[in-house]
C-alpha cells in the first residue's frame, strides 16, 4: 500500500513539475515537453472520463515532438498552464499539421470550460482564427491556471507538432513563413509559364511532361501544409485528403514520363525500357484507390511507392550520366535534390525523424532545386542537340562549294526559323493579351446578372472619386435594395429570386442615360450605379426613373403578375481630397436604410443633419 501511495505522489508530482510557468516575457514557447498523453484505441472515452482519470493514467511525452505516426486511436493530450503574473495574458495555441482530421479542444477555466472543435475534415470557416494551421485563443486571468484537453484523430500521421504564441510574434513568424512559401511558389509559376511558352513555341513533348509535372508537385505540397485548404477549396473537406493523393501521384506520373524521355530510356535493353509506364499505370491505379478506399491506407501505399520512384529516377539518371552525357548529369543532379525531400518527408512521416522545420520544408526545398536545375538541363539538351547537328553537317562536308551552300543553307533555315519563331511569339502573345482581357471582363462581371461586380465598383470609384476631387466635378452614386426580397426567395424559390435579380438588373440598364454611368451588382439583393459628372437633381431623376421602370416591369410567375418594388439611397457632391470614397458609399447607404424606414419603394437623398432632413421622393 506504501509502495502504491508513493508511486501516485511520485506521479503527481513528475505531473506537477510538467506545468508550465507562464510570464509575459515568453513570446513564443514549444509544448512538447510539457504534454502528457493518453491513447484511446477503441475511441470510447469523453472528456468527462478524461477529467476524472488520476494523474498516474497520464503518460508524459518524452519526445521532441508528440508524433506517433499513422494509427486508428483517438489520442488525448493534456496541458497545465499557469499565469505566473498578476496581470491577465493571451496567447494562441498553434498546431502545426494541418491536415488532422478531427481536433477536439477543452479549456478548462475558473470560469467553466470551453469547448472547439477543428480539423480538416469541418469547413475552413468553423475555424476560431482564419489560419492553415490550428489555431487556439486562450486567455489566463491574474495567476490562473488553465487545464487544456485535446482529442486528436485522423487518418493521417498522428502528429501534433504544439507552440504557444504571443500574438504579435505568432503573425511576425507567420508572415516570414507565408513569405518562404509565397517564394516557393513564384519560382514554381515562372517555372510553369517558362517552359509552358516553351512548348508551345517547339512543340516538343518532354516541356509538357515537365510543366505538368511542376505543376503537380506545388499542388501537392500546398494540400499538405493546409495554403490548398484554405484558399482554392475551404469548404470541400472530403476532397481535401484525397488532393494530396492525387496530386502526388500524378507527379509521378508526369515525373516518371519526363525521366523517360528526357534521359531516353526507349533506348535501353533493360526494364528500364519499360519502368516509366509501369510506374505511371501504378500511380493512375492508386488515385483511383483514393477515391475508394480509406486515406490512412492509400497514403502507406503510396508513400513507398513514391520512394521506389525517386530512388528510380535517381539510379537511371546516374546510369545515363556514367554512360555520357552532361544534361544527364544536370538531371541526377536536381532529382537528387527532390529525393533528398521525399525520403526526409516520409521518415518524418513514420516518426523515423522529428518533425522540425527542415522536415517540414525539405521537400519544398529539394523540389524548387530540382525544377530550376531540370531547366538547366533542358537547356543542355538543346545545346547539346545542336552541336551534334552541327558537327554532322561539318563531316558531311565534302568540298568548299558544298561548305558554302551548306551555310547558305543554315543561315536561310535559322532565318525562316527565327521568322517563323517571331510569328508564333507574336501570335501566342495576341492570344494571351486576349485571354487576359477576356478574364479580365470575366473576373468584373457578375455572372448572374450580367452587371459588373463590386470588385470592378471599388477600382473604378476611388479612380472616379479622385478625378472628381481633383477637377472639382460632381459624382452621384446610388444604392439600390430590392424590397422584402428575402421574403420574395422563401415564399418563390431561390431561381425566381434570381430571375428576379436579372430582370431588376435590366431595369436599372434602362433607367440609364450614358455609357458612363456604370450599374454594379452590390452584393445580394443590393445594386448600385455610379454617376459620374451628374449633381443632385441629376442623380434624383435617374434614381426616380430606375424605380418607376422597376415598380412596372412585368414579373410573371406562374402567368401572375408580381410586384417588385426597390428602395433607392442617393449621395451626390464633389468629393474633397481628405475624404474617402467609402465615406460617400456611406451616406448613399445611410439614405437607402432612411427609404426602407419611410416605407419602403421611394427614393431618399442624402443630406447631412445639420443642413436638412434627408430628401425622399
Amino acid at each position: 500500500m506504501r509502495i502504491l501511495l508513493l508511486l501516485l505522489a511520485f506521479s503527481c508530482s513528475a505531473l506537477q513539475a510538467g506545468q508550465l510557468e507562464l510570464s509575459a516575457e515568453n513570446h513564443s514557447q514549444l509544448l512538447a515537453e510539457y504534454i502528457y498523453f493518453l491513447e484511446d484505441p477503441e475511441a470510447g472515452l469523453h472528456i468527462h472520463d478524461i477529467e476524472s482519470l488520476p494523474d498516474s493514467a497520464w503518460q508524459h511525452n518524452s519526445a521532441q515532438a508528440f508524433n506517433h505516426g499513422y494509427n486508428s486511436s483517438t489520442w488525448w493530450l493534456k496541458l497545465v498552464i499557469h499565469n505566473q503574473e498578476k496581470a491577465p495574458l493571451k496567447r494562441l495555441l498553434e498546431i502545426s499539421y494541418p491536415v488532422l482530421d478531427y481536433i477536439s479542444a477543452y479549456i478548462y477555466t475558473d470560469k467553466g470550460v470551453q469547448e472547439l472543435h477543428l480539423g480538416d475534415k469541418l469547413p475552413f470557416s468553423e475555424r476560431p482564427i482564419d489560419h492553415r494551421n490550428f489555431v487556439i485563443p486562450l486567455e489566463w486571468q491574474a495567476n490562473e491556471t488553465l487545464t487544456v484537453y485535446l482529442s486528436v484523430k485522423s487518418s493521417s500521421s498522428i502528429q501534433v507538432p504544439l507552440t504557444l504564441w504571443q500574438e504579435q510574434s505568432f503573425f511576425n513568424f507567420d508572415r516570414t513563413q507565408t513569405l518562404m512559401h509565397g517564394i516557393y511558389y513564384g519560382i514554381m509559376f515562372v517555372m510553369v509559364m517558362y517552359n509552358l511558352f516553351v512548348y508551345l513555341a517547339v512543340g516538343e513533348r518532354n516541356y509538357l511532361y515537365y510543366v505538368l509535372f511542376v505543376c503537380c508537385m506545388p499542388l501537392f505540397l500546398a494540400s499538405l501544409s493546409g495554403f490548398a485548404f484554405q484558399y482554392l477549396w475551404p469548404e470541400f473537406t472530403q476532397w481535401n485528403d484525397q488532393a494530396i493523393l492525387v496530386t502526388l501521384s500524378a507527379s509521378i506520373i508526369f515525373g516518371s514520363l519526363f525521366t523517360h524521355h528526357f534521359l531516353n530510356a526507349s533506348e535501353l535493353r533493360n526494364f528500364n525500357r519499360f519502368a516509366a509506364y509501369m510506374l505511371a499505370c501504378g500511380a493512375t491505379l492508386i488515385i483511383i484507390l483514393a477515391f475508394t478506399l480509406p486515406y490512412n491506407i492509400v497514403i502507406r501505399i503510396l508513400i513507398p511507392f513514391a520512394a521506389v520512384t525517386c530512388c528510380w529516377g535517381f539510379s537511371l539518371g546516374m546510369y545515363r550520366w556514367f554512360s555520357g552525357g552532361l544534361s544527364a548529369k544536370y538531371y541526377t543532379i536536381a532529382w537528387s535534390s527532390l529525393l533528398s525531400g521525399g525520403v526526409i518527408l516520409a521518415l518524418s512521416k513514420y516518426d523515423m525523424l522529428p518533425k522540425n522545420l527542415f522536415t517540414d520544408y525539405a521537400t519544398q526545398i529539394g523540389s524548387a532545386l530540382e525544377v530550376t536545375l531540370l531547366s538547366f538541363a533542358l537547356a543542355e539538351r538543346i545545346n547539346q542537340e545542336r552541336k551534334m547537328r552541327y558537327e554532322a553537317q561539318q563531316d558531311a562536308l565534302l568540298t568548299e562549294r558544298e561548305l558554302r551552300q551548306a551555310r547558305e543553307q543554315a543561315l536561310e533555315i535559322q532565318k525562316q526559323a527565327t521568322e517563323s519563331l517571331e510569328l508564333r511569339v507574336q501570335e501566342r502573345t495576341r492570344e494571351l493579351e486576349s485571354l487576359n482581357h477576356k478574364l479580365e471582363e470575366l473576373s468584373d462581371t457578375d455572372q448572374l446578372t450580367g452587371l459588373k461586380n463590386r470588385r470592378y465598383l471599388d477600382r473604378v470609384l476611388e479612380e472616379e472619386f479622385a478625378r472628381g476631387a481633383r477637377y472639382g466635378h460632381c459624382l452621384g452614386i446610388l444604392l439600390l435594395d430590392i424590397d422584402h426580397f428575402k421574403q420574395f426567395n422563401d415564399t418563390y424559390g431561390h431561381l425566381i429570386g434570381d430571375d428576379c435579380l436579372k430582370e431588376v438588373a435590366a431595369s436599372i440598364r434602362l433607367g440609364l442615360r450614358w455609357p458612363s454611368d456604370r450599374p454594379t451588382r452590390y452584393g445580394g439583393e443590393e445594386f448600385c450605379v455610379l454617376l459620374p459628372e451628374t449633381g443632385v437633381e441629376g442623380a434624383l431623376r435617374v434614381a426616380e426613373r430606375i424605380r418607376e421602370n422597376v415598380e412596372n416591369m412585368e414579373f410573371l410567375v406562374k402567368g401572375a403578375r408580381i410586384p417588385v418594388t426597390v428602395s433607392i439611397g442617393v449621395a451626390a457632391m464633389v468629393p474633397k481630397v481628405d475624404e474617402k470614397y467609402a465615406d460617400m458609399v456611406s451616406k448613399a447607404d445611410e439614405a437607402l436604410y432612411s427609404s426602407k424606414d419611410n416605407g419602403r419603394n421611394r427614393v431618399t437623398l442624402y443630406c447631412d443633419q445639420a443642413d436638412a432632413e434627408p430628401h425622399q421622393s
